[in-house]
């Protein structure tokens, strides 16, 4: 059995400054709101990256850490990834995709995973809570780039 969850959200910023920005790891304590740290394990000569991502504590004070592989492709604009160590999943397969759009870079996340028979929650809850966070963390990131790139340009997207 295999839940998935979609989401989308289009940057106002080159494609360049978006596929750099949501590459870099080691700056995803920052891009993102629920992460505590994140530590490159290993970098391979074909791109993939092994990776530890530690989030913040959630609301009973359990810290949440697990590594992924992460291997993004620069010439199709598109990065697969899964969970190394699953936690509560069986598995835990993401896949993004970048596209230049109307009004931006449509950059879209998919999840397929499936959780563990033994958790207190189903595959249901669990894309009812990825789909929630996603874009919460879909908008801060589009915010946090469009910031960037009126930084690096002095106007808006490109």
């Amino acid at each position: 059995m295999t839940a998935r969850t979609e989401n989308t959200v289009v940057i106002d910023a080159p494609l360049d400054l978006v596929w750099e920005m949501t590459n870099d790891i080691e700056s995803w304590p920052q891009l993102f709101d629920e992460y505590a740290a994140a530590e490159i394990l290993e970098r391979s000569p074909d791109g993939t990256v092994r990776f530890r991502l530690t989030m913040l504590p959630d609301e009973d004070g359990k810290v949440w850490s697990w590594v992924s592989l992460r291997k993004p492709d620069p010439g199709t604009r598109t990065v697969r990834a899964h969970r190394v160590e699953t936690g509560p999943f069986e598995f835990m397969n993401i896949a993004w995709d970048y596209q230049e759009a109307e009004g931006g870079v449509r950059m879209r996340w998919v999840q397929e995973f499936h959780v563990r028979s033994e958790m207190p929650f189903d595959d249901a809850a669990m894309a009812e809570h990825l789909n929630a966070n996603t874009k919460v963390q879909m908008a801060r990131i589009k915010k946090l780039v469009e910031e960037a790139a009126l930084g690096r340009s002095g106007e808006p997207g490109r």
